[in-house]
């Protein structure tokens, strides 16, 4: 059987620490679990603007430290999907934030579907997408 294997967005992270229920079960049912540095980034510049930032990077460690979860490397092949992502979008006049542009293109590099609260994500044939309401 094919291993499951999704990349979280920075909104699936956070539902997934409010209680969302479907991306929990997604995580569960996950074999493996990416997260990009873009990612850890918008989590890291969320939690720095909180006032928990100290427990939230202590949550965000735990979280990391699960032997399914590793964080993937952007290079110069993630590089090459983004262009394609982005010049797609933009002939189609159907543009999607830079950040998630960047998911996007490690989702396509590595072959993950993407769990997301983010509709937008639709939009890139490219990649498949797992898209859960946010509440």
């Amino acid at each position: 059987m094919e291993k499951s294997r999704i990349i979280l967005d920075t909104s699936a992270y956070s539902a997934f620490l409010k209680g969302n229920l479907d991306i929990k079960l997604s995580l569960q049912e996950a074999d493996e679990i990416f997260i990009n540095p873009v990612v850890l980034g918008e989590l890291l510049a969320g939690f720095a603007m909180g006032k928990n930032e100290k427990k939230n990077r202590a949550i965000l460690q735990e979280f990391l430290s699960s032997p399914r979860i590793k964080v993937v490397n952007i290079d110069e092949e993630t590089s090459e999907r983004y262009a394609v992502i982005i010049n797609y979008l933009l002939t189609q006049g159907t543009p999607i934030p830079t950040n998630d542009l960047w998911i996007a293109a490690s989702a396509m590099q590595y072959g993950l579907k993407v769990v997301t609260t983010d509709n937008h994500y639709s939009k890139v044939p490219q990649i498949i997408t797992e898209y859960h309401q946010a509440g």
